[in-house]
Order: C-alpha cells, then structure tokens, then sequence
C-alpha cells in the first residue's frame, strides 16, 4: 500500500493563490534562467514563501492559506521562516510581514518554540523596530509563561535602551500594559519611577512616564512624585514635562506634591508659570484640583500667590486662571 506524502510542500500553497506578482523563484546566476552554484530547492522555497509573507495582495488571503496546513506543515513552515536571523528580520521589519508573523504564533507550542528562538537571537533589534516590534508584543501575550519570563528578564536588561528608543518606548508601553505578571510588572514600573526624572527630559521616555501616570497605580504615581519633587515647576515650562505634571494633579497624594511646589516658588515664578503657553494649564489644573479634592488650605494658598497677578494673566496663555480667580471676585 503507498504511503502518502505529508512533507511540506510550498507548490501546495501556491497553487491555492491568485496569480501573484512573485519575485524570482531563482536568484539571477550567470544568467537570468541558471540559478547560481550552491542554489537549493529550499531556496527556492523560502522565496516564494518570503513572497507569500509580504505581499499586499495576500492581506485577506493569509489565513485561507495557512488554514489547510497540519501542525507538521506548521512546524516546517516555520522552521523555514525562523532558521536564518537575517530572513526573519528581513520579514518582521515589513509591515505585512510583521503582521502575518503574529498571526503564526499561539498557533501550537512547536512553531512558538521556533519563533521565541528567532525573537531572541535579535530581541533588542526586534523591540526597538516599527513594525518587528509587534511580534514581540504578540508573543508576550500568547507564549506560554516559561517563555515570558526569560522575555521579561531580558526587557528588564534593556529597560534604558528600550524607554529611551522612538519605538522601543511604544512597544515597552503596551507590554506594561498587557502584562499579567506582578513582579515583573512592578519591577518596570519601579524602573519607569525611578528614574523619573531623568526620563521626563527624554522625549521617549516622557512618553513612558505619562504612560504608568495613566494606568493610576498608586504606589507608581507616589515613587514617580517623589522622583520628580523639587522639579515639578521646572517641567511644567515644558511642552511634555506639563503634560507629566498634570498628570501628577489627578491624584491626591501625588497633588500634594506639586501644589506644595508651586506655593514654594518665588511670586514672579509663579506668575511666569501661570503666563507660559505650557505652565498655564498645570496652574489652572492645580486650582481645580486642590477644590475638587476639598484641600481648600492649599486652594485658596494658590489664590492668595495669584490674585496680585490678575491683571496680567486676563491678555495672556494665563487667561484661564484669569477666569477661575474672577469667579471668586
């Protein structure tokens, strides 16, 4: 009795899709139509295969591809996706491609072992990438706990790397988000804190900042103030750095923190803040705070700095505390 065939094979694949602008199955040798010496089928097969993976025509076709194909024809697949580190980036830095990795893992634990061992031959590259960024997201969220926990441990590593890199910082944001692991969890959290300060100078690392502020972890937004104690006035000149501070004023104790400040600096400083393009909406957002959250001792201590300023602030960025302190008039 024959033994059916079961290798993978890439022909089945392509005989499933519309005709397709494909790259050459052969690179150019000597001549157009003689693959080059040393050229292999597999060759072959990774280039039509490289195809499938970044071709805008397969957007709404990927999923019908791969659908026919046992955990056995995954797992090959894969393997040819996954065995060369410049391959694979090659694909996880196109957008399409990014997007169709994704799509591969959580499909079964061979194909994640494969792809967690491409990820971490070029973790940081990956991290820090617009679109190769996304895999590893995508598999923080899918891969089994083993395996995030050494992805952890190597974020971890290179926290400063990734909170100060353009898309590093984004992808860092989304893992803090999605994580599910406490410690480590607290661990970024701790890092994105402590170093506060220096980060809000950043304009990555601002965006980290804001980032934890907006998930309204107490103890986070307590370590963050504290960081930053003594430089809230400083920031809130800044386009970015305000925008940190006002985010300090949502919670009390954090409040606390930057109102004291502000009652601290000197009048003219004060009435500079309150007139600047930036400082005027952490002002304004001071006042409304201090008297939502009923600390009228530190309300009417900001009203008291301002009022001698009124005039000043009605034909300037300070127009809106011109407001609130005719109101009280």
């Amino acid at each position: 009795m024959a033994i059916p065939d079961n290798s993978f094979s890439m022909s089945n694949m392509l005989n499933a899709l519309p005709p397709l602008r494909l790259a050459p199955k052969y690179p150019k040798g000597i001549s157009d139509s003689m693959p080059p010496p040393g050229f292999t089928p597999r060759a072959s097969e990774y280039t039509d295969l490289f195809n499938i993976m970044i071709s805008d025509e397969l957007v709404h076709l990927f999923k019908k591809i791969i659908s026919p194909l046992d955990r056995k024809d995954l797992r090959k697949m894969a393997s040819l996706l996954t065995s060369d580190s410049d391959h694979f980036m090659e694909i996880a830095t196109n957008k399409n491609g990014s997007r169709r990795f994704q799509k591969l893992l959580g499909i079964s634990d061979d194909v994640d072992n494969l792809f967690f061992a491409a990820i971490m031959r070029r973790f940081l590259h990956i991290m820090t990438h617009k679109y190769a960024s996304y895999v590893a997201i995508r598999a923080m969220v899918v891969f089994d706990e083993e395996k995030k926990k050494v992805m952890y441990d190597h974020i971890l590593h290179h926290l400063l790397d990734l909170v100060c890199d353009r898309y590093g910082c984004i992808a860092l944001n989304e893992i803090i988000t999605d994580s599910d692991d406490l410690y480590y969890r607290a661990q970024m959290l701790d890092f994105v804190a402590h170093h506060a300060l220096c980060l809000s100078n950043d304009p990555s690392g601002n965006f980290v900042v804001q980032h934890v502020l907006k998930l309204y972890d107490l103890r986070c937004t307590h370590n963050v103030a504290v960081s930053l104690r003594g430089h809230c006035v400083d920031l809130s000149f800044k386009k970015y750095g305000s925008y940190i501070v006002e985010k300090l004023l949502e919670a009390e104790e954090s409040m606390v923190v930057v109102v004291v400040e502000l009652l601290e600096c000197n009048r003219d400083r004060l009435m500079r803040l309150a007139r600047n393009e930036f400082g005027n909406f952490v002002v304004a957002k001071a006042l409304k705070f201090t008297m939502e959250m009923s600390r009228i001792d530190l309300f009417w201590g900001l009203v008291e700095k301002l009022m001698p300023f009124l005039p000043f602030l009605r034909n300037s960025h300070g127009s809106n505390i011109a407001n609130i302190l005719d109101g009280l008039i």
